[in-house]
């Protein structure tokens, strides 16, 4: 008995039959293994008027400051004030012997008594022709010069009850009862110093006044009227001074060794809680910027050659970088000058996990940080992440 093979074909048929579900099973699991686009969280960047503010170094002064001195010699009989007590202006503080001006008052008033009379006599005798218009013109003078005699002894009297020249609150005494002081001599008795209100002089560098004035040229600050900026103030222990200052004016000229021009401001100081010579740091009121660009500090790092980048999304959610141009940090944000629009969207979480040219997925800020996982070494993104 014969027997035939199969034809070839058939067995080809019969592999490939078997083949069928090996090949489909080997295209299933590629289908179910993509990975998932990494989820980033977003700001959407959206221009903002916000008052500039800077903060400088500065000291306080006292608005009034008066040196008392002596205008006669004389002894100190008493001192009338209690050192660092409030004075006004007017109230006596010494007093300097007046024995001594008064006998020489006495003595030029009795001398202008006698010059009047006889210029009385002598008008009287003029008129008659009795005496020449000499003799009257001398008796006239005579009895002019008596008078700024006395005077001018009375006038040195009133100095021996030396007086405050200004309110304010008076220091310490540089003298004595019994000491012997002269007219104008150097060393001041004491001195008063207003301290209410107070002047508060602050440093700033001529570039930021140049930068201020190009803001406020271009727009982009608009500013409060001369004069009216607002100043506040942070005291040495770190509390905030409660009330408000007012600018007064700013050199016309640079400081040649710093680079600095000194702006005055002007405080209440009801309490007298600053005191002249203070350390302070002083909050100066720019102005404001109508069309600022704020993002946040998290969203913008820094490249290798330290310039600020900030990774921005496209309308298909692709990762771009962008280069910055930033000016300052209000509270926990950038003011961007350059770089940024008004719609861009800046990456601020999952910054680790992406880089630019990639494809994500935009989720709320929360879910992302929960899903970051911090990187050794950026320190901006583990800060982000918290």
């Amino acid at each position: 008995m014969n027997y035939r093979s199969p034809p070839l074909t058939h067995g080809i048929a019969v592999l490939i039959v078997a083949c069928l579900p090996l090949v489909a099973c080997d295209k299933a699991p590629s289908s179910t293994s993509a990975a998932p686009l990494p989820e980033v969280a977003v700001f959407t960047v959206e221009p903002q008027a916000i008052r500039l503010s800077t903060e400088l170094p500065g000291r306080t002064a006292a608005y009034l400051v008066a040196e008392v001195r002596p205008q006669v010699g004389g002894i100190l009989l008493v001192r009338e004030f209690r050192e660092g007590s409030q004075v006004k202006a007017g109230q006596v503080l010494y007093q300097i012997d007046p024995a001594p001006y008064r006998a020489i008052l006495a003595r030029a008033e009795a001398n202008l008594e006698a010059a009047r009379l006889q210029a009385e006599r002598y008008e009287k005798l003029i008129q008659t022709h009795a005496i020449s218009q000499q003799q009257y013109d001398d008796a006239r003078s005579q009895f002019l010069q008596a008078k700024a005699t006395a005077e001018s002894a009375r006038i040195d009297f009133g100095y021996t009850r030396i007086t405050a020249p200004i309110s304010g609150r008076i220091g310490r005494s540089s003298v004595t009862q019994g000491a012997l002081v002269t007219a104008n001599q150097v060393n001041a008795l004491a001195t008063v110093q207003q301290l209410d209100p107070i002047y508060v002089d602050i440093v700033q560098p001529s570039a930021s006044l140049l930068q201020l004035k190009d803001d406020l040229a271009n727009g982009r600050v608009k500013g409060a009227g001369e004069g009216q900026a607002e100043i506040r103030l942070t005291l040495e222990n770190g509390k905030a001074y409660p009330l408000l200052g007012k600018l007064q004016f700013s050199e016309v000229s640079v400081d040649e060794s710093t680079g600095a021009v000194t702006l005055r401001a002007v405080f209440p100081n009801p309490e007298s809680i600053l005191l002249p010579g203070m350390f302070v740091r002083a909050q100066l009121q720019e102005g404001v910027r109508e069309q600022a660009l704020l993002v946040p500090q998290r969203g913008v790092t820094r490249d290798s050659q330290g310039r600020a980048v900030a990774l921005v999304l496209d309308a298909k959610n692709t990762v771009q970088q962008r280069q910055l141009t930033t000016e300052r940090s209000v509270d926990d944000q950038w003011l961007v000058r350059d770089g940024l629009k008004a719609g861009d969207r800046v990456v601020i979480d999952g910054l680790q996990r992406v880089q630019p040219g990639m494809q994500v997925r935009v989720v709320p800020a929360t879910a992302a940080g929960a899903s970051a996982s911090p990187v050794v070494g950026q320190s901006t993104v583990v800060q982000a992440n918290k």
